[in-house]
C-alpha cells in the first residue's frame, strides 16, 4: 500500500466515512491545537479559509469535517496528518492528596546554625519541599560556607527578625510578616537579629525547578 493510499484511507476515517472505527475526536484535537497556540476562531478561520461557524461546529462535534476541510486544517495549522489524528491529551486528574502536620510534629533536622523541621513528610514525590526553621545563627561568620541548593525558594518570617545574606546582594533585614522569593542556587545564609531566635517558613522547589 502506497503512502498516498494510506493518507487517503486516514482522511476517509477523519471524514467520518467509517462509523465502525473508534471516533478520532477530531473536534477536540482541533480545539486543543488552537488553544495551545492561543489562536481565536477568527485566527484559525484566516489561516484555513474555513468559516468561524464551521470551525465552531467541528470543535463541538456538530459536524464531521469533509476531506477538503481536513486538508485545509492541515495546511492552515501548519501540521501534518498524524498530528491532527493524534488523540487529544488527557487532562491530569486531581489526585486529592493531602498530608497534615500537627504543630511540632514535623521531622527535625538540627544543624549548628539552623534547626529545621520538615513538614508534610508522609507525602511522597512532592513538587514542593516545605519546612520551618529556627534560626540559631547570630553572626554570618558562624557559616563555614554559603548555603546553596538547586531550585528556588520562598521564605517568610513567622517570628522575630533576621538578616538575609546573599551572594550577589547587600544583606537584607526582614521582620515577622516579611517574605522573599529567591534563586536558592545563589549562596545564602540567615542570622537572627531579634532577642529571641527567629522562626521562618520556607518552601523550596525541587532541583529540576518544577513547582
Amino acid at each position: 500500500m502506497t503512502a498516498t493510499t494510506d493518507q487517503g484511507a486516514a482522511l476517509r476515517i477523519a471524514a467520518g466515512r467509517k462509523p465502525f472505527v473508534e471516533p478520532l475526536r477530531l473536534g477536540e484535537r482541533v480545539k486543543e491545537i488552537r488553544l495551545a497556540n492561543q489562536w481565536t476562531l477568527e485566527d484559525v478561520s484566516q489561516r484555513t479559509g474555513l468559516a468561524r461557524s464551521t470551525l465552531s461546529k467541528i470543535e463541538n462535534d456538530q459536524i464531521s469535517p469533509t476531506f477538503s476541510a481536513v486538508q485545509k486544517l492541515i495546511d492552515g495549522l501548519g501540521i501534518d496528518l498524524p498530528q491532527l489524528l493524534s488523540p487529544p491529551k488527557v487532562q491530569a486528574r486531581t489526585m486529592g492528596r493531602r498530608d497534615l502536620t500537627r504543630r511540632g510534629h514535623g521531622e527535625r533536622h538540627p544543624t549548628p546554625t539552623y534547626e529545621h523541621e520538615l513538614l508534610s513528610c508522609e507525602l511522597a514525590q512532592k513538587r514542593m519541599i516545605p519546612f520551618k526553621t529556627i534560626v540559631r545563627a547570630r553572626a554570618f561568620d558562624e557559616f563555614t560556607e554559603w548555603v546553596r541548593h538547586d531550585g528556588e525558594e520562598f521564605l517568610m518570617v513567622l517570628e522575630g527578625e533576621i538578616r538575609l545574606y546573599t551572594e550577589y546582594y547587600e544583606p537584607l533585614s526582614l521582620t515577622d510578616g516579611d517574605s522573599i522569593y529567591f534563586d536558592s542556587a545563589m549562596g545564602h545564609a540567615l542570622v537572627s537579629t531579634s532577642e529571641a531566635d527567629a522562626v521562618v517558613l520556607s518552601v523550596c522547589t525541587r532541583g529540576d525547578g518544577t513547582p
